[in-house]
C-alpha cells in the first residue's frame, strides 16, 4: 500500500503540474492518482503547495497590514488542512492494517508516524521544485554565485529526501513484519478553536 517512491513520484509531478498550470490546479489536485490512498496523499501535498505560496504573499514587500492579516488568516486555515490531512493518512494507514492485526502493539514504537513523514516529503518536493527553479535562473537580477549555492543546497535537499523516504519504506517493511509500530498522534491545534485561543474568546461580543 505505502510506497516512498510512488509518493515522490506523485509529489514531484503534481508540484510541475499545478506551476505550470495554475488555473486548473485545483480541479486537478488528485489528477493521476490511482488509488484512493495516493489520492490522499495527493490532498495533503496540495495543502502544503497552497500553504508555500500563501506564506511567500505574506513576505511580498508593499504590503499593506490589512492585507496581511488577511493573508495570516489563510495561513492559518491552510495549516490546519496540511495537518488534519496529514492525520488523515495515518488513520488511513491504520484502518488498512487493523484487519491484519497491525501493528504489533508490542513492538519498538517508532516517534513519527507516515503520515508526518509524508508531510516533510511533501515540503522537500516544494524545496527542491523551488530550488531547482533558482540554481536555474539566468536572468540579470539573480547575485553573483547563486546558480551554484542553489546547486549545493539542491545536492542537500535530495540526499536528505533520499533518507527520508528510506525511513519512511522501512518503517512500513517494520510495521507488516510486526516488529515496529507507529501511533496516530493527534496534533490538537489550538489557535483556530475559538473556545480554546484566549485571543479570540477574550474579544468575542458580549
Amino acid at each position: 500500500m505505502l510506497s516512498a517512491d510512488a509518493i515522490i513520484e506523485l509529489q514531484d509531478r503534481q508540484t510541475r503540474d499545478w506551476h505550470q498550470l495554475p488555473s486548473a490546479a485545483e480541479a486537478n489536485a488528485t489528477e493521476g492518482a490511482v488509488d484512493l490512498w495516493l489520492r490522499s496523499v495527493s490532498r495533503q501535498h496540495r495543502a502544503n503547495f497552497d500553504l508555500w505560496h500563501i506564506e511567500d504573499e505574506a513576505r511580498a514587500p508593499g504590503i499593506t497590514d490589512a492585507e496581511l492579516a488577511a493573508v495570516k488568516r489563510r495561513i492559518d486555515q491552510t495549516n490546519q488542512r496540511r495537518n488534519d490531512l496529514a492525520e488523515e493518512l495515518d488513520c488511513a494507514l491504520l484502518g488498512w492494517l487493523e484487519p491484519r492485526g497491525l501493528p504489533n502493539r508490542n513492538a519498538q514504537l517508532n516517534s513519527e508516524s507516515p503520515g508526518l513523514i509524508i508531510d516533510r516529503l511533501s515540503i522537500l518536493a516544494l524545496k527542491i521544485y523551488h530550488t531547482r527553479e533558482e540554481a536555474e535562473r539566468t536572468d540579470s537580477a539573480a547575485p553573483p554565485g547563486h546558480a551554484t549555492r542553489n546547486r549545493d543546497r539542491l545536492a542537500i535537499l535530495e540526499n536528505q529526501r533520499a533518507d527520508l523516504a528510506g525511513c519512511l519504506d522501512a518503517l512500513w517493511r517494520e510495521t507488516l513484519a510486526g516488529t515496529r509500530q507507529f501511533k496516530l498522534y493527534r496534533q490538537l491545534k489550538m489557535y483556530n478553536d475559538p473556545s480554546l485561543n484566549p485571543a479570540i474568546y477574550r474579544n468575542l461580543p458580549g
